[in-house]
């Protein structure tokens, strides 16, 4: 199953006119998806859209991920965001819970990992919308992703965003006890 355009993201009016950087008491939910290629454990990170995003790498990655709204389950939206943010459908499992962490932000996320693979070069994220640039007056479209990417683990942890780490860890901990 792939979902395209007629994805819609759930932002309000004002998303990405109005920079928020306390997103304490914001919770997200988000899958990280693993594989093993000949033999090394690899997992599929993605990188934020947008012109914000453009010139920013190491340490600015991200598990596909997204808020969990009044009323929903956490399993549920992280399900949902992988989907609107890769274009597929995630797998079907097992699930690994890997926990929660806090960002810097101070929002709250909780992630599970699953086995399976998904060609980075058909990946397509659904989009918002924001003024840009900045005053203009234009209203423009970006990814919401605008790309992923299969890393190592020694080379996803250079390009998660730090807090995100621990994700990898829990993950390589329950594979090696499991």
């Amino acid at each position: 199953m792939t979902i395209r355009s007629h994805v819609k993201p759930r932002f309000s009016p004002d998303y990405g006119r109005v920079m928020t950087t306390d997103k304490s008491g914001r919770i997200s939910a988000g899958l990280l998806l693993w594989r093993r290629n000949r033999g090394e454990l690899e997992v599929l990170l993605a990188h934020m859209g947008g012109p914000f995003w453009v010139k920013k790498d190491h340490g600015h990655w991200t598990i596909p991920k997204g808020e969990i709204e009044p009323g929903e389950e956490a399993h549920a939206v992280a399900l949902r965001e992988f989907a609107e943010e890769t274009g597929h459908a995630p797998p079907v499992g097992p699930f690994i819970e890997v926990g929660e962490i806090r960002q810097k932000s101070g929002k709250r996320v909780l992630a599970w990992a699953v086995e399976g693979d998904l060609d980075p070069a058909v990946a397509q994220s659904n989009t918002y919308e924001m003024e840009w640039p900045p005053r203009s007056g234009r209203i423009e479209s970006f990814p919401e992703i605008d790309r992923v990417e299969w890393f190592g683990m020694d080379e996803a942890r250079r390009r998660l965003k730090a807090a995100q780490v621990p994700f990898l860890d829990r993950l390589e901990e329950r594979l090696n006890a499991g």
